[in-house]
């Protein structure tokens, strides 16, 4: 049982987590991608995917944190983090923002944790 309460606390962590960015970063949407896009101007990834890109990230970032705090689809939400992840990790690698990258390896291995433990998620609308 102390198991299923760790995952409960740490899905519910990494929920809120992205749930935040999410949330903060909608309410300022086009000053975020603006932002985000300069920042990839010296990188080799085309401005105009970066742009869609960052004003994806938002609404992804909303309902996987969403999705994570309630337990819905939790193994297909994971996968979608980790995956999201791993496109951050390479936007990053793209402008040496190796201080980023350092924070988005701990979410993945936190997302590895996540998915490898799916059995322990217990306290969740996915409960059999």
């Amino acid at each position: 049982m102390s198991k299923n309460i760790a995952y409960l606390f740490l899905r519910i962590s990494m929920g809120i987590n992205f749930f935040g960015h999410g949330v903060i970063r909608l309410t300022k949407l086009q000053d975020f991608a603006d932002g985000m896009t300069k920042s990839f101007e010296k990188s080799w990834l085309p401005q105009l995917f970066v742009h869609t890109f960052s004003m994806a990230l938002p609404f992804l970032e909303f309902s996987i944190g969403l999705l994570l705090i309630i337990g819905f689809k939790t193994r297909i939400v994971t996968m979608a983090g980790a995956s999201l992840i791993i496109l951050l990790l390479l936007g990053s690698s793209t402008v040496e923002n190796w201080e980023a990258m350092g924070i988005q390896m701990i979410y993945a291995g936190l997302f590895y944790i996540l998915m490898s433990r799916i059995d322990d998620n217990y306290f969740s609308i996915d409960k059999k």
